[in-house]
């Protein structure tokens, strides 16, 4: 197979409409690059699966992405990150970047000494930010937690709501009483309630969100387009009209390109 060209586009994997946070980072640092966007929208979400399974999704996801001829694969999925990336590094002959790192190195450059993490349950257990902020600095303190429910409620697009006030108080008052002073968004799902967050940690404490980050080292390493006007197509496993509403009002712009596919 032929190496992809400079004008190939990019492709973002989630497992539902989370990954859109990346997308929209990605956009706004490479607004010339084409973007394909894939959520696993049928099998949502990542976190409650074995990490075999999550492996399996994200090899899958990954292949199709590749017979579309891609450059790049960004896995927008801190889940996937954690259970699948050395396998997607070693089996596909393009650039991979998961979320995990650059969060991990945005944390360091910000944090005091104690770094709170919010994620799901499956990267939670794999500890793939403590490990991560470890290898960069170990004497930082990292207290990690589970943080479920954020994700249907990214999902159905009740980000703004009095329901996810209350659930972002049960799940912050922990870290909150640790003292910690920087707050790791470990699921790309969680920068949609982001402002939910903010309003219950306060300002004392710096919000790290994964998608800003990663955009910037997809910058640094993606050979860049310099011909043609940018694209953005969006597929889905399910749900597409659900993908659409949520999509257009995250992203601002209405999803001309939307895709029902089989993985």
């Amino acid at each position: 197979m032929p190496s992809p060209g400079a004008d190939a586009p990019i492709g973002v994997f989630d497992s539902g409409v989370g990954g859109l946070t990346v997308f929209r980072e990605i956009n706004r640092a490479l607004p010339h690059e084409s973007l394909i966007y894939l959520g696993d929208s049928a099998r949502v979400p990542y976190g409650t699966k074995s990490p075999a399974t999550v492996v399996r999704y994200s090899l899958e996801a990954a292949h199709h992405l590749m017979q579309r001829g891609i450059k790049m694969l960004v896995v927008a999925c801190n889940t996937a990150t954690a259970a699948a990336l050395p396998e997607l590094k070693a089996e596909l002959p393009i650039p991979v970047i998961g979320v995990v790192e650059p969060g991990a190195r945005a944390a360091i450059e910000r944090t005091h000494g104690r770094v709170g993490v919010i994620a799901t349950e499956g990267t939670v257990k794999s500890h793939a930010y403590r490990k991560a902020i470890h290898a960069l600095d170990p004497r930082v303190e990292v207290i990690e937690c589970a943080a479920p429910l954020f994700v249907p409620l990214a999902e159905e697009g009740w980000a703004n709501t009095h329901v996810a006030r209350q659930v972002a108080e049960v799940y912050l008052a922990p870290l909150i009483d640790e003292g910690i002073d920087t707050l790791v968004l470990g699921c790309t799902h969680y920068p949609i309630l982001r402002g939910t967050i903010e309003q219950v940690v306060g300002d004392a404490i710096a919000i790290v969100d994964s998608a800003e980050t990663t955009a910037q080292c997809v910058k640094l390493l993606v050979d860049p387009n310099t011909n043609g006007q940018a694209e953005h197509h969006f597929l889905v496993t399910d749900a597409e009209e659900r993908f659409r509403r949520i999509a257009a009002e995250f992203l601002a712009r209405e999803i001309a390109s939307l895709e029902l596919v089989a993985l």
